[in-house]
């Protein structure tokens, strides 16, 4: 039976006032083409529903205008409206949207809760892992408590000119609830793989998380 992998992405598209953002179109792209190439079944779905607001699209990027005109993009749920027990994976992508809408929504937790205490594999790659600050397990555990995780740099945050825009730094939050932050140089790829949780740091992350994904699932 196929493996099923539920990518889930941010509906905010508000960076601080600064500009639009949304979820980093190839941090969803790269993995959904992998996903598929190795034969597994993609959902996608949102905070809010319906078409997400996108950022740092590529047209040129074969694999980003195919993911935007997919099925799976085009049927886009709603995450409160899932069930993680469903998914043998959840993807958190990132893009700065995430680090308002991921950190308190109900439907972000309890679908990541749901995956893990079911045996599935958690993933989060660049700001995904704004997904993980406030996912506990049922026992109130933080799931990154004591794991080592790859994410979005402080230094990253500043070059890329938001450090002071962004509610909160990343790489700071995750240390507070216990994780282990294991940079790699800025905008060097890096996963990080700790039992059934993956993170990768920044878009490079994206493509090398998605078949680091693909082989624990396989």
């Amino acid at each position: 039976m196929s493996k099923r992998i539920l990518i889930a992405l941010t509906s905010h598209d508000d960076l601080g006032g600064v500009r639009k953002t949304g979820y980093y179109v190839s941090e969803a792209a790269h993995p959904w083409h992998v996903f598929r190439e190795a034969g597994f079944e993609v959902r996608v779905a949102s905070v809010l529903g319906g078409q997400p607001p996108q950022d740092g699209y590529d047209p040129d990027d074969p694999a980003q205008p195919a993911f935007l005109a997919s099925d799976e993009l085009r049927d886009a749920g709603r995450l409160a409206d899932l069930d993680g027990r469903d998914f043998d994976a959840v993807l958190f992508s990132g893009g700065h949207g995430t680090m308002w809408d991921f950190p308190d929504d109900p439907g972000v937790a309890r679908i990541g809760r749901e995956v893990y205490e079911n045996g599935g594999v958690v993933a989060a790659v660049c700001h995904g892992p704004s997904a993980l600050v406030n996912l506990t397990l049922s026992d109130g555990t933080p799931l990154v408590s004591g794991k080592r995780v790859a994410a979005f740099t402080n230094a990253e945050e500043k070059a890329a000119g938001v450090a002071d825009v962004v509610p909160f730094l990343l790489a700071d939050a995750l240390v507070a609830k216990g994780a282990t932050h294991e940079p790699a140089p800025d905008w060097q790829p890096r996963v990080m793989v700790d039992g059934r949780l993956v993170t990768g740091q920044n878009p490079a992350s994206a493509t090398p998380l998605a078949e680091r994904l693909v082989e624990l699932l396989k």
